[in-house]
């Protein structure tokens, strides 16, 4: 079980279909085909994987930061919006 640190400073079991989700509405708010979104969140959530495989314990702002390694190479516009719609809702 991966436990992640929120930004509140409490922790909550990784799951990945939270970052697939985020990855997909971010593709789409830069208006990528359903399959295309489809396609580069499951990409991303793969990389985000391997790269959790041997950690206990992370913070959000880690995950965030490595999938936004992973994404800019597939949509570098979605891959702004993944990173930047926090900023937006504050």
């Amino acid at each position: 079980m991966k436990h992640v640190v929120k930004r509140q400073g409490h922790t909550e079991e990784y799951d990945s279909r939270k970052l697939y989700a985020s990855v997909y509405a971010a593709c789409l708010s830069v208006r990528a085909t359903t399959g295309e979104a489809e396609l580069v969140a499951e990409k991303v959530v793969a990389h985000v994987d391997d790269w959790l495989k041997n950690k206990h314990e992370v913070t959000a702002h880690d995950i965030r930061r490595i999938a936004a390694k992973h994404f800019r190479p597939y949509n570098a516009n979605a891959a702004y919006m993944y990173l930047n719609h926090r900023e937006w809702h504050r």
